[in-house]
């Protein structure tokens, strides 16, 4: 396979400023420290880092012809990602995020869907989009042409070609466990935060949930959990993994870097255990600065964390 991993799904440009405490009344102005532009979302935000961690990344996503779309194309080769599988959309503008980041690190987001939602993958691109020994679809939920029926029929298409498959979700609501359903027989690990699946199961025990996500599918479940940690769930066997204790300056992304690290991990060849604790390390350094990929320089610098830092508990 050409690449490790093809990360396919909710591509955004996310403008963020720190410290914000307050939007000023009518047209004043406040200061702040820190703007930043990074190109985010449950698959973009995963490839970058994805490719800071030494993976042959490839990102698969769709972006607006305009200047927000040129940034996340410009930013994906900078980083050596593969942009032969982005899809670039007329006449609607590319995905985007105002985030107002808070002292205590909240962050209250203002969102244009965008291009993300046209995206479409059908049967002429299956050979490109599954050329990885990884397929990680992440968006799901905000991907309006490719939510339901069309993302089951890739995952399952990229298993038939023996991609190791792994799926995130963002925003779920009432609606949403319709199309994430069909997806489930095709996923190796499920990876939404434990908020999330809670919404999606309705449940609130741990164990309840992850029976839930089994019950339809599902062979295991990893749960990112904030400041819990997160919870690996097989059919048999259970576990928390804790965070590690660090300065939080901004959760933006944390939850994509998991992924991230989590799929470094395994191409290492480390248990699943080791791999999420991989991740918890990468979503510990998104955490240390402002932006989805802010802290991670390398595999080895990540990795240092484990077993060196300490944890929460």
């Amino acid at each position: 396979m050409r690449f490790d991993v093809s990360c396919v799904g909710l591509t955004i440009l996310d403008i963020l400023g720190r410290p914000v405490e307050r939007i000023p009344p009518g047209g004043n102005v406040d200061f702040i420290d820190e703007i930043r532009l990074t190109v985010a979302g449950t698959a973009a935000g995963t490839v970058i880092d994805c490719a800071k961690l030494g993976l042959r990344s490839r990102a698969v996503g769709a972006v607006g012809v305009d200047e927000k779309g040129d940034f996340v194309t410009d930013t994906y080769k900078r980083y050596g990602i593969d942009t032969d599988a982005m899809q670039h959309v007329e006449g609607v503008p590319t995905s985007a995020t105002i985030l107002n980041v808070r002292p205590n690190g909240d962050r209250p987001a203002l969102h244009v869907r965008g291009a993300s939602d046209h995206l479409n993958i059908g049967e002429r691109e299956l050979d490109a989009v599954c050329d990885a020994k990884y397929l990680h679809m992440g968006g799901s939920g905000l991907l309006q042409a490719m939510d339901g029926p069309p993302t089951a029929a890739l995952l399952k298409a990229a298993k038939a070609r023996g991609c190791v498959t792994t799926f995130d979700l963002i925003a779920p609501n009432d609606t949403t466990m319709e199309i994430v359903a069909p997806c489930l027989p095709h996923v190796d690990y499920f990876m939404p935060s434990m908020e999330e699946a809670e919404i999606l199961s309705g449940q609130t025990e741990p164990d309840d949930v992850a029976a839930f996500f089994f019950d339809r599918g599902a062979t295991t479940c990893i749960f990112k959990w904030g400041a819990k940690g997160s919870y690996l769930a097989t059919s048999g066997a259970a576990e928390r993994i804790p965070a590690y204790r660090i300065d939080v300056v901004d959760t933006t992304g944390c939850g994509d870097a998991y992924c991230a690290g989590f799929i470094a991990g395994l191409n290492q060849g480390w248990e699943v255990d080791q791999a999420c604790r991989m991740g918890t390390a990468a979503s510990a350094l998104v955490a240390t600065g402002l932006g989805s990929d802010a802290g991670i320089e390398s595999f080895d610098k990540t990795a240092a964390l484990i077993g060196t830092t300490e944890t929460l508990g």
